[in-house]
């Protein structure tokens, strides 16, 4: 079986919307034969280059046409590409909890390796370099969370959005809070306690 064929297997064995990299086939060829074959099929329309080294199985809307991938899915297939770890942060971060209805046209995601600056379409995605001892909580509810409230501020963080957390969080992922306090400055691990108070008022 030819690398292109290889390659298209397993495409079509992910889920549609898959995003991914020429690194996600190099058991399959070298990285040329890889590149060359991904360029292939991009060229006859079944797959769809996103920004260089960047590619996506494009899912379709019946009423919005093809979609773009979330910015969540672009960064994990670079995370997967480079073996690093990523963080949604700022107004970002805030807009997946619920917390803003901001949602940002550059979005920044802190990560562990490389600085780097990826388009796609009319978003920027940015991932800034940070030592691992500060992405102790990536991949976590707590990061999420330390980072979102961080970009509130303590000055403006309100009972409105100590509720907003309550609503969205489960009472697992608020036991994950707690158990990663450490990692938090002390004004967000007060906010911490008081979701745990709350979640246990509701037992």
């Amino acid at each position: 079986m030819s690398v292109e064929n290889k390659i298209l297997r397993r495409i079509r064995g992910k889920p549609v919307g898959w995003v991914f990299t020429p690194s996600h086939f190099l058991d399959q060829g070298s990285y040329g034969a890889v590149v060359l074959a991904l360029k292939q099929i991009c060229d006859r329309g079944r797959i769809r280059r996103l920004a260089r080294g960047l590619y996506d199985n494009p899912k379709t809307h019946p009423k919005l046409g093809i979609l773009t991938p979330t910015a969540e899915q672009i960064v994990a297939a670079i995370s997967t590409k480079e073996h690093t770890r990523i963080q949604p942060t700022g107004a970002y971060a805030a807009n997946i909890l619920g917390l803003s209805t901001q949602v940002p046209a550059k979005i920044v995601f802190l990560t562990d390796g490389p600085d780097k600056r990826v388009i796609v379409g009319n978003r920027t995605i940015e991932l800034k370099n940070r030592a691992p001892s500060s992405m102790a909580g990536a991949g976590k509810i707590s990061g999420l969370a330390i980072q979102a409230l961080k970009h509130i501020g303590q000055k403006q963080f309100t009972t409105e959005h100590l509720k907003q957390l309550r609503r969205n969080l489960s009472n697992d992922q608020i036991q994950q809070l707690m158990k990663d306090i450490p990692l938090a400055p002390a004004w967000i691990a007060v906010v911490f306690r008081k979701l745990n108070e709350e979640s246990s008022g509701h037992d």
